[in-house]
């Protein structure tokens, strides 16, 4: 949240919020609620100071009046961009979606962006892109070379780091213009964009002779439930032959997703093989194991890498355009190297 959100404009408002958060540090949630909602007495309108609200609530163990101030929150912000809508689904007052608003997740990563690094390599102990450039050696083999490498979802380019010197030419396409900015900041990437890979990327589907020897998603795809559509998009941007590295948080045995607290997805084994399988990729390497640590609990993950079979058929046009899409380099049209390992 931006320091205008958190904000609720009126000083009194703020300073009671201040107190609110005070006790909800000292383990006194219902105390923090009742403040809050004396500061939104004054602050009606304040669309943080309601997600709050609901927070506090929450961990008092009042779920109804949590649900009450998150539904305040969708009234006052309708693009939802605290996650209100995926809280009340948690507390069973409205259906688990399918895949967050793109908006909190925007808002989400710009906020996180200059302290991404450092929170989850050293604090959360993450490991995902180390992991997958791993198991890509094994699969691949330790000198593999891929002309093109798409990074979707890239972030401040943790993966992008990892695999470039592995690729003639690497692009990175983010929905969060604070992590595009830091992985710019890198120079490792050779073209990085904005864009909502849920709904694919801008200009549509690469011609066959542009698609991508690797397309790579880390850590990305725990921000859809049914992987169906995002899966699809990625398939159709692998060149026959190709391969596809992605994790995502694991699930328990026979579960297809299911949203968690964290508000990120969790997905089972079966369920990923088989959205697999439906767009044409074979799985070459499945592995389970942790991925990172949230407080004392370490989470198990899936890290995957799965093979488009050399003779199969591309399924065009399954990228649609996105507007209003902000690019950070140049244009590549006709400047991309043949697709293909060199080995």
């Amino acid at each position: 949240m931006t320091a205008q959100q958190l904000s609720s404009g009126d000083l009194i408002s703020d300073r009671r919020a201040q107190y609110a958060r005070m006790y909800a540090e000292g383990g006194d949630a219902a105390a923090a609620a009742d403040l809050q909602a004396q500061a939104l007495e004054r602050a009606p309108d304040w669309a943080a100071g309601w997600h709050q609200l609901g927070l506090y609530r929450e961990k008092a163990g009042d779920l109804a009046g949590a649900a009450e101030a998150w539904r305040q929150v969708l009234t006052l912000s309708p693009t939802d961009i605290f996650g209100a809508g995926l809280k009340l689904s948690l507390t069973g007052q409205a259906e688990m979606p399918s895949l967050p608003p793109c908006e909190y997740v925007e808002a989400l990563f710009d906020d996180y962006s200059h302290r991404f690094d450092t929170a989850l390599m050293e604090d959360l102990g993450y490991r995902v892109p180390e992991r997958l450039a791993g198991l890509l050696d094994e699969v691949a083999g330790a000198d593999a070379q891929f002309a093109k490498v798409i990074d979707l979802g890239c972030g401040t380019g943790l993966f992008g780091e990892r695999i470039r010197l592995k690729t003639s030419w690497l692009d990175g396409y983010d929905l969060s213009q604070g992590m595009l900015a830091k992985a710019a900041e890198k120079g490792v990437y050779d073209h990085l964009e904005q864009a909502d890979i849920g709904f694919g990327l801008p200009g549509g589907a690469p011609e066959p002779a542009n698609r991508a020897d690797l397309v790579a998603a880390s850590d990305v795809f725990a921000y859809f439930g049914d992987l169906d559509t995002v899966i699809g998009i990625a398939a159709a941007l692998v060149r026959p032959g190709g391969l596809l590295a992605f994790s995502c948080e694991a699930g328990r045995d026979g579960e297809d997703w299911l949203l968690q607290p964290s508000l990120r997805y969790r997905h089972g084994g079966g369920y990923l093989g088989a959205v697999l399988a439906r767009h044409g990729l074979s799985i070459e390497r499945m592995e389970r194991e942790p991925i990172r640590r949230d407080g004392a609990e370490t989470i198990e993950g899936y890290l995957v890498i799965a093979r488009r079979p050399a003779e199969a058929a591309l399924v065009p046009g399954a990228l649609a355009p996105q507007a209003g899409s902000t690019e950070l380099g140049e244009d590549t049209a006709g400047a991309l190297p043949p697709p293909g390992y060199r080995m």
